[in-house]
């Protein structure tokens, strides 16, 4: 078993914004089932029966939010769906992306923060389904800490991941409105809780599986309430990949729909697990105590990715909110607007 102390490193990061000084293009550049599911998805098997798999290649930086990916790759259920299924690794949600803009893979899983971004300063890309939410990440601090509301953050230092990671913004948003600012340290994953234990910060803002490393470290999770109006994590695709293919891309939802059942049905299971470790070398532990935040659906979360739009457009990190067109046409009626 991997200990948790010979595991905790940085974990890739949130970072939805761009420095100031780049051009638009230079950032692209940088390197359950249920029953009644749309028959659009259902029938999508048996319209494919004696055809090859549809080859998808995902652009993928390994964390337990991701875990209905990686549920379906094992258990088959892209197979059983017509597709073969490709992940590759990205060192983080940025670079995933930009493999996807570029043309070396079809689909990437992210923030929510990362595609909104992107897709607004005028990527080619589209969000087809969500992955979790509301957003898990969440604030910790030692114990004995005096932070214990809003205001407290007042003149504190907190790690976060960046300044466009929709946790930080929800935060810091709480904070100003009582008055309060804190001090952003740009760390994430196990450099935010490193600083943590050498006291060079008051708190860190962190997703799982960092998250439960750090409560089970005997840190204590605090103003839980903060990021509770974004999503966490969403599926994108590139568009012509998407304009080329969208049947294979309905059945990769309709697969991940599977898989999200699975995990919601018995999130700290065995299988579960194994499966989340296989993935993501996250100590048991952690996965464990993580599962109660696995909330997985493919339903969109259109409100929340609209406040989220209007937040990163209100500090500049975007010109402004794209609203509707952050999704896919296609999957109007199966993971957004009125689903049926």
């Amino acid at each position: 078993m991997i200990s948790l102390s010979t595991w905790i490193r940085p974990w890739p990061r949130c970072n939805g914004n761009r420095n100031k000084g780049e051009t638009d293009m230079g950032m692209w550049r940088t390197g359950i089932i249920v029953v009644g599911v749309s028959a659009v998805l259902a029938g999508a098997v048996a319209a494919r029966q004696g055809a090859a798999p549809a080859r998808i290649i995902v652009a993928d930086a390994k964390t337990t939010n991701h875990l209905n990916l990686y549920v379906a790759q094992e258990r088959g259920l892209f197979r059983k769906h017509g597709l073969d299924v490709a992940i590759v690794e990205a060192r983080d949600p940025a670079l995933a992306r930009d493999l996807v803009i570029s043309g070396q893979a079809d689909v990437f899983w992210s923030c929510p923060s990362v595609a909104v971004s992107a897709i607004a300063n005028g990527a080619p890309l589209k969000i087809i389904a969500q992955v979790k939410a509301p957003c898990s990440s969440l604030l910790v601090v030692p114990k004995g800490s005096p932070i214990k509301s809003y205001k407290d953050l007042n003149g504190k230092r907190i790690a976060g991941s960046s300044p466009a990671c929709e946790a930080v913004i929800a935060y810091e948003k709480k904070a100003r409105e009582t008055g309060a600012r804190f001090v952003l340290e740009k760390l994430a994953g196990g450099q935010a809780i490193a600083a943590l234990d050498a006291g060079k910060v008051d708190g860190a803002i962190l997703e799982d599986p960092h998250l439960a490393i750090a409560e089970i470290k005997g840190y204590r999770v605090v103003l839980r309430d903060a990021p509770q109006k974004f999503p966490c994590r969403t599926i994108n695709v590139r568009t012509a990949y998407l304009k080329e293919n969208p049947d294979a891309l309905k059945r990769l939802v309709a697969a991940i729909r599977e898989a999200n059942s699975f995990i919601n049905k018995a999130p700290a299971s065995r299988q579960v697990a194994e499966i989340a470790l296989k993935y993501t070398g996250a100590p048991q532990q952690a996965i464990t105590r993580a599962a109660r935040r696995f909330t997985f659906s493919d339903r969109i979360n259109e409100k929340g990715l609209n406040t989220l739009g209007e937040e990163l457009a209100s500090l500049r990190e975007i010109r402004e909110n794209p609203k509707d067109n952050l999704y896919a046409p296609a999957f109007k009626g199966i993971t957004w607007g009125r689903v049926h």
